[in-house]
């Protein structure tokens, strides 16, 4: 089997279909990425999220339940990470779950987890560049973070060779901030074990509500799916680098975790606004808050990096199957980037992280990033032996994961992000009358 834009592919049902397919050279995307460039993708967008941004709001649900809940989404996180794996090496395009629900679905279902996607991780960017200003001027937050996302967006339009040397730089600062933390927390006198210990506010409801909210972290191996078209030898190499990801991000996490309840305890923690900074400063290391600041406002730069890399990719695949306006699938000349996708991801991006609030963005963006993810499930349980379907256990507990996080959210984030997924669906049925109407 040729792999490629313009390779055929055979669907679980035994016909022929082709998969995104442009007929203009000037949309294809050159495969640049390798392995430890495909791992750095993925480290630099969960490593911001989850450490900076929902560690706190996770340990506000689950008390001192919080560990659970990590346990709970990284076991999910795998078992999507590995349906998406399989799906990548298959299908080795721009789009991720888009393309995969296309093909092994129907089109409906490619639609709806590429809408999920792009308004999911929209919010995430917000989410993301509110983080950045939270960190460095939390008076002018806003400003900043708009500010942040021009920024990247010009960094990303000019390659993605160039958003991968950023990348690099950042996590290797970031995982340098939080060596210093950990250290800091677990060498302190203020570190008590007995602050691990699991008690009565650990209720099911609430261990399931974190797990929801650290699924948000950990959704950022996506990214490595997404960019399938132009990574190289994608067969081997996505298949190898989302759980390479995965699991440097889960020890990471773990911990910071841990060390963090040591000093603070699960109510300090789940009260803290920064809450890294507010662990070394307990733990009698003032000296490092403001280098952890610095730590997280470039951990978010990184995952917003990331982030605007996973978004626009996706509008790219679904823009030239026309379920977006088809002048965004334009990819640049001299750059070989979706420019216009890029630049539209950031014009939206700018406008919802001057007015939206950091907590609720991350709620919205995980009840449709689980959404794409069931998709990305059921999709990989129609896959064949010879095609390399994971062991029947792994979809089925990622999707029946998916679904219950879900609904375990927060309501407003369950209200919001149904009513968008509805909108989605029924702008999909329009355009499908309207179109059926014309021929």
């Amino acid at each position: 089997m040729t792999y490629g834009l313009g390779c055929q592919i055979r669907s679980h049902q035994g016909a022929v279909s082709t998969m995104s397919n442009p007929s203009q050279g000037e949309t294809r995307l050159a495969r640049r990425i390798g392995l430890g460039d495909a791992v750095l993708i993925g480290l630099g967008s969960m490593i911001g999220a989850g450490v900076f941004a929902a560690l706190g709001p996770a340990a506000g649900a689950a008390g001192s339940g919080v560990l659970i809940a990590l346990v709970l989404a990284a076991v999910i996180a795998y078992c999507n990470a590995t349906s998406s794996a399989r799906l990548a090496a298959r299908y080795p395009t721009s789009g991720g779950t888009y393309v995969y629900g296309r093909e092994r679905l129907g089109e409906f279902w490619g639609y709806l987890a590429g809408w999920g996607f792009v308004v999911g991780k929209t919010a995430s960017c917000a989410a993301m560049a509110l983080t950045v200003g939270s960190y460095v001027l939390p008076d002018y937050a806003h400003a900043i973070a708009v500010a942040a996302v021009i920024a990247l967006t010009a960094v990303n339009y000019r390659g993605v060779r160039k958003s991968v040397a950023l990348t690099r730089i950042i996590v290797a600062v970031v995982l340098t901030v939080l060596f210093a933390v950990v250290v800091a927390a677990t060498s302190s006198v203020a570190a008590e074990p007995v602050r691990l210990h699991i008690g009565a506010d650990a209720t099911p409801y609430g261990v399931l509500r974190a797990a929801g909210l650290l699924f948000f972290a950990f959704a950022g191996y996506a990214r490595i799916a997404t960019l399938g078209e132009e990574v190289r030898d994608p067969a081997r190499t996505i298949p190898r680098a989302i759980p390479l990801a995965l699991g440097i991000t889960l020890i990471v996490y773990a911990a910071v975790a841990v060390g963090a309840l040591l000093v603070l305890g699960p109510d300090g923690l789940a009260g803290a606004t920064a809450p890294l900074a507010d662990v070394v400063r307990a733990a009698g290391a003032s000296g490092l808050v403001p280098v952890v600041r610095v730590g997280a406002a470039v951990a978010a730069l990184g995952s917003l990096l990331a982030l605007v890399l996973g978004v626009s990719r996706t509008i790219l695949a679904m823009s030239r199957d026309r379920n977006l306006p088809s002048a965004l699938a334009a990819v640049h000349p001299r750059f070989g980037v979706p420019h216009r996708a890029e630049l539209a991801v950031g014009v939206v991006v700018a406008v919802v992280a001057a007015t939206a609030d950091v907590r609720g963005a991350i709620g919205f963006s995980s009840f449709g990033v689980l959404a794409y993810y069931a998709i990305a499930n059921a999709s990989a349980w129609t896959l064949t032996p010879e095609e390399g379907r994971p062991p029947r256990v792994i979809p089925v507990l990622g999707a029946i994961g998916c679904l219950v996080l879900a609904i375990s959210l927060p309501l407003d984030s369950v209200f919001a992000g149904g009513s968008v997924l509805a909108v989605g669906a029924l702008v999909y049925v329009v355009r499908r009358r309207s179109v059926t109407s014309r021929s």
